[in-house]
């Protein structure tokens, strides 16, 4: 019997990581049903960690004994202490700190960022993308588990692929950003792929 997870998000990208690291094993990964009509949950947890667990138990209460797998996940920046982190989606929006022409949100934090990086050193401006996953029922947290990617922010970015700040995210093995990788090989060390895989395992898929 092929398991079914659903997963609360709206986000097409993050639904298009999961599904691409879940083929493998034969694992079903759909929106969790009616998701737009569900009202939000504050995500007040200080990590990734919290609010996939809040997240997840939260959302699998509207779909009665299905799984529900729910995410957090973000960047962390070293020079910055390990900021945007949790706030990664939100880092514009909590500062307050709109520029001319940037007009959407990633846009806005990628040109955040950049700022508080203004005059960091290259070998400084480590970092990783972090994403912490969760698997529900009814309430419970039954599985979680995490995966991460190494990198650089640069100091501009480059390509047009990916979303968030895959822009300015440099793999140093590859020479390439995040948004200059074709999707196959994105999808195949992406944190979010890493960590289904990882949750999948855990589960015994």
């Amino acid at each position: 019997m092929t398991l079914r997870l659903f997963a609360a998000t709206t986000s097409q990208g993050k639904l298009r990581d999961f599904r691409t690291a879940a083929i493998t094993h034969s694992i079903i990964i759909d929106p969790l049903p009616a998701l737009a009509t569900v009202p939000v949950p504050e995500e007040d947890g200080l990590t990734f960690a919290a609010n996939a667990a809040l997240k997840a138990v939260y959302y699998s209460q509207f779909t009665p004994g299905e799984l529900v797998l729910a995410d957090d996940s973000g960047l962390e920046v070293d020079a910055l202490n390990g900021a945007p982190g949790v706030r990664s989606a939100r880092f514009a929006a909590d500062a307050d700190e709109v520029q001319d022409g940037e007009a959407g949100t990633d846009e806005r934090n990628n040109q955040l960022l950049l700022r508080r990086l203004a005059g960091v050193a290259a070998e400084r401006r480590t970092a990783r993308y972090r994403c912490v996953l969760a698997a529900a029922r009814d309430g419970v947290v039954l599985h979680s588990a995490e995966g991460t990617v190494e990198g650089r922010i640069l100091d501009k970015p480059r390509g047009t692929g990916g979303f968030g700040y895959d822009p300015l995210f440099f793999l140093p093995e590859l020479a390439r950003t995040m948004a200059e990788l074709d999707l196959e090989t994105k999808h195949g060390l992406s944190h979010r792929g890493r960590a289904i895989v990882a949750l999948l395992a855990k589960m015994g898929a």
